[in-house]
């Protein structure tokens, strides 16, 4: 269902032949190329062997879907646009940039999620939470826990120290997407996204010497013992798809009450937007000169809102409300210049993109009336994640709008299958056996 919702059809037997699949195409299978030539060579044994287990994995669902048993030792036999398709994500809205799909994924100020740390008064306790914001046609969601006691190396005895890994995913596939993960590392990462804008900086893309964001992730999930250690393995073999500020959040340097924060508690690796020659080279700086604040990092309105109403959260619970928050017919902060209506409802911790009218006048695609939101939220705590514990809530936000019903939407003529008509869940806590 999750297929047929989000991928059916996507550069299938009839589109093959357009000159952006054939280019998808061959990028993918020179990329998994060069990636079996690395694997086989020898060099940086820990890095490929997780590569390699973790294609092996996704060449399992895909072996298991056609009904085959294949030899673990062969080659790869991944389809580009098979299993491999849904694992793409962030990397493929990119790759559809760079390759001139005529109807990118992504449209001009496209959000993708909402982070927020928070540390208690006292220092009695760290909070990390996230919303996914997505299509909602995404929304068959699954928390996840993989228990998977690899070795770091193929002739090692030593254990990956993320070997137990919590995390919000889909069906179909092997990682988060969102992203949000509590690791047995003591770690939890969470990231948000921001996208290049500047079309020039396409050609820098190389299928070979380069790793898509979705795989790097995976490895520094299982071999880093700290935040530093994840950044310094996730920034390897950067393809420069998927750009994210991610957040690392060291549990083991964290103790409650105690008087002084301690060294390595938070890591922050930044790819787009925070440094300014960056920020200028990926396009913002011209976004931000025609459309205003709306383009910065520090003025958007989630920005706002977020430095605003962050002193409201004292518990999860506060902090679940904070991240479930759109009152945006009311919030000056939702405002949008340009707009008319002049209140947006993608101007909001947690979106809810399908309530802006269609007959409206907006200054860039995003603002539009999409079928496009926050879809979840996720929340932990110093005492939940040690036993890989969270808070979650699917589906977008009713606490300050209406419930999305697929029915009375403007969506509904989208495929869902398996999703339920009304989207009027509160939030479960999440604990294992």
């Amino acid at each position: 269902m999750h297929w047929m919702n989000t991928a059916v059809g996507y550069c299938g037997p009839f589109r093959y032949e357009t000159q952006y699949c054939r280019r998808l195409r061959g990028y993918l299978e020179a990329n998994l190329a060069w990636m079996e030539e690395q694997m086989g060579s020898g060099r940086d044994r820990a890095y490929w062997h997780q590569v390699r287990l973790a294609l092996l994995q996704l060449q399992g669902l895909e072996d298991s879907y056609r009904g085959r048993v294949a030899v673990p030792a062969g080659r790869l036999s991944l389809s580009p646009f098979g299993f491999l398709l849904l694992q793409l994500g962030g990397d493929l809205e990119d790759l559809e940039a760079a390759f001139n799909r005529s109807a990118p994924l992504r449209p001009l100020g496209s959000g993708s999620c909402s982070a927020l740390l928070k540390l208690m008064p006292g220092r009695r306790d760290l909070l990390v939470a996230h919303d996914t914001w997505a299509p909602y046609q995404s929304m068959l969601r699954l928390i996840k826990k993989y228990t998977l006691p690899f070795r770091a190396e193929p002739s090692g005895t030593a254990r990956v120290p993320g070997s137990i890994q919590v995390f919000s995913s889909y069906p179909g596939t092997i990682f988060s997407g969102d992203d949000f993960y509590i690791l047995s590392s003591g770690l939890v990462a969470l990231e948000t996204t921001i996208g290049n804008s500047n079309e020039a900086r396409w050609q820098y893309l190389r299928p070979q010497g380069s790793v898509l964001e979705w795989l790097r992730n995976i490895v520094a999930n299982r071999l880093a013992r700290s935040g530093a250690e994840w950044a310094g393995i996730f920034q390897r073999f950067n393809s420069g798809t998927y750009n994210n500020q991610w957040m690392l959040v060291d549990y083991k340097a964290f103790s409650p009450e105690r008087a002084a924060l301690q060294q390595g508690l938070l890591t922050v690796l930044e790819q787009i937007p925070y440094f300014e020659e960056i920020f200028n080279a990926s396009g913002n700086l011209e976004l931000v000169q025609k459309y205003g604040d709306w383009f910065t990092y520090d003025k958007n309105p989630r920005a706002q809102i977020f430095r605003r109403n962050q002193t409201q959260v004292r518990d999860v619970d506060s902090m679940v409300r904070l991240m479930r928050s759109n009152n945006y017919l009311q919030d000056p902060l939702s405002q949008c210049r340009g707009c008319d209506p002049p209140h947006n409802a993608e101007n909001a911790i947690s979106a809810r993109s399908d309530l802006n009218p269609a007959n409206g006048t907006y200054p860039f695609a995003a603002l539009r009336q999409r079928c496009h939101g926050g879809t979840d939220t996720k929340v932990t705590s110093f005492g939940m994640a040690r036993t890989f514990g969270l808070v979650a809530a699917s589906g977008p936000t009713w606490d300050d709008v209406p419930p999305f019903r697929w029915s009375a939407s403007p969506c509904s003529h989208l495929l869902h299958m398996g999703h339920p008509d009304l989207w009027r869940f509160p939030p479960v806590k999440v604990r294992w056996d």
